[in-house]
């Protein structure tokens, strides 16, 4: 049973890892944004169903990504909206921090709309400027 367990998640990785592989710059940060969601989204429902270990592993994940997100700002020259987007990243890493602490749904829903409304964002900008 775990032998199988083992290559069904092997079998789930393949994708992601093959896209990562041919992505544009402007594509991985897109992926970031999803996989950051996707992460917070798991944690709320490992939150709901009493799952600490689970919750506090995604929402780590999840705060990684956010900080990667933080770490490829250009503020050289993303100017005034680098120095916003660092901070709104800093805020996000907090409230995940606070609501995992505090077992608060809303701190983690609260982020998830934030990182949706900057992707959306991102998704709006062509892929040309996006590189």
């Amino acid at each position: 049973m775990y032998a199988m367990r083992k290559e069904l998640n092997q079998y789930r990785q393949a994708g992601p890892l093959a896209e990562v592989a041919v992505a544009s710059p402007h594509r991985l940060i897109q992926m970031l944004f999803e996989g950051a969601v996707e992460r917070i989204a798991v944690a709320r429902g490992a939150m709901t169903h009493g799952n600490l270990q689970t919750k506090g592993e995604q929402l780590s994940k999840a705060i990684n990504i956010i900080e990667s997100l933080r770490a490829v700002l250009d503020h050289d020259q993303g100017g005034e909206l680098a120095e916003n987007l660092d901070a709104l990243y800093s805020y996000m890493s907090r409230r995940l921090l606070e609501g995992n602490a505090r077992n608060e749904p809303e701190a983690l829903d609260e982020v998830s709309d934030l990182l949706r409304t900057i992707k959306s964002g991102w998704d709006e900008v062509p892929e040309r400027l996006g590189q």
